[in-house]
């Protein structure tokens, strides 16, 4: 199992460009089960996501071809309704099929998905808004099974903004009979590429953004190239990476208006950020301010940024608190941030207090989910000595070669064996 290993106590300087966004890429990729025929995505970052996705596609029978950057998806050849717990189970994101599946053949059976461990984060709005558009649910021996003659639209109403469920019952109300609004919506630019693509496709859609999406089904889609969007939450990592280490980093490719929650903060802790039409310039500074975050859904503060700032905030001037109100336990990360030296108490399990302190120093520490990954990293990039994080088989799902892209920076990081 891999490891990664840095010494710390360098600037990160130079330029960095932003991959494609992982989330925004798993539901496009979805998508290409309501097309008959090839549908060819561009920007797409190589990720264990990406792949376990495109496994699963694989399985259904898509015919899928890969190339840099590039994957190709010819959905005409899907000859099978069930998405297998093996496939399944390594990501969470795999209920994206269930909606799409359901949609085009009637009938849709997938394992219950698996993934990080941050939370419940239950899918029973996904199940329920597909009941509202006809189909019948049945849950046995860890299988969710869909069936409809053909979906019908409905009135749905999210009791809180989920990003998938929001996802899965667009790209299922597109091939519905008649009209679908959803209501209390999730407003994430991942919505909107998506519902942009699909429009692109042939959908009728509109309000993606906000918290009211109309979409008026149509009674096919057909193929079209999509341009994944870069990534929001990697662009906002090596923000705070640059933030932490008092570098000097012109972040490329990326979009600074999915961002601002991110921006805001990084100006209150003292860093000096300019921002260009598709780059970001980000210089630390020497004395990190605290600053209070409560995590939100967008264009709220991102929960996927929540522990790249704690670890920012062990090493800032005085004291801060983190207030986590998106998902429960996810401050895993924080026993690991401890052993590095930092001073942090967790309340009630979803509110972090942390006391600023001079240096963390280098410990073995292991990665628990995806965003934990990164924030043990910049923790590593700025602490005293050598640091080993274990378990980054989660980094590798969500950030595309990031010591790759560290070291060019000037990180002292390898990946070990």
């Amino acid at each position: 199992m891999d490891k990664i290993q840095i010494t710390g106590g360098r600037k990160l300087q130079g330029e960095v460009n932003i991959s494609g966004a992982k989330n925004a890429a798993l539901p496009l990729i979805a998508s290409s089960i309501l097309v008959n025929g090839k549908i060819c995505f561009t920007n797409v970052p190589d990720l264990m996501d990406i792949t376990s996705i495109r496994l699963l596609l694989e399985d259904l029978g898509a015919e899928c071809n890969v190339s840099p950057g590039c994957l190709e998806v010819d959905g005409s050849l899907i000859d099978k309704i069930e998405a297998e717990y093996d496939l399944v189970r390594k990501m969470r994101a795999s209920i994206l099929v269930l909606g799409p599946l359901v949609a085009r053949f009637g009938h849709a059976k997938v394992s219950m998905p698996g993934g990080c461990a941050i939370g419940a984060r239950p899918v029973n709005m996904h199940l329920s808004g597909l009941e509202a558009l006809g189909a019948t649910i049945s849950i046995e021996h860890g299988y969710i099974e869909a069936k409809a003659d053909r979906l019908v639209g409905s009135e749905i109403y999210f009791d809180m903004p989920t990003v998938t469920g929001t996802e899965n019952l667009m790209m299922a109300a597109t091939l519905a009979k008649g009209k679908s609004v959803l209501r209390n919506a999730a407003r994430e630019p991942e919505i909107v590429t998506l519902a942009q693509a699909l429009n692109k496709m042939g959908a009728k859609i509109e309000g993606a953004g906000t918290a009211i999406i109309t979409i008026e089904g149509v009674k096919e889609l057909h193929p079209a190239d999509i341009k994944i969007i870069p990534d929001r939450i990697e662009t906002g990592t090596f923000m705070v990476a640059a933030a932490a280490t008092c570098g000097d980093i012109l972040i490329k490719g990326c979009e600074p208006d999915h961002i601002g929650g991110i921006i805001s903060k990084l100006k209150a802790a003292g860093a000096i950020i300019e921002i260009f039409k598709d780059s970001i310039r980000v210089v630390g500074s020497k004395t990190i301010q605290s600053i209070d975050i409560k995590t939100l859904p967008y264009p709220g503060f991102p929960t996927d940024m929540q522990a790249q700032f704690m670890t920012l905030m062990t090493i800032a001037t005085g004291n801060s608190m983190i207030h986590e109100s998106v998902f429960e336990n996810r401050f895993i990360h924080a026993n690991e941030l401890l052993r590095m030296g930092a001073d942090i108490s967790i309340r009630n399990g979803n509110i972090a207090s942390i006391r600023g302190v001079k240096e963390l120093q280098a410990a073995p520490v292991m990665a628990s989910d995806l965003r934990a990954s990164a924030s043990l990293v910049i923790a590593g990039l700025i602490a005293k000595g050598t640091t080993t994080i274990s378990r980054v088989y989660h980094m590798d799902r969500g950030y595309e070669a990031i010591e790759k892209k560290l070291s060019l920076l000037g990180a002292d990081i390898k990946r070990m064996k």
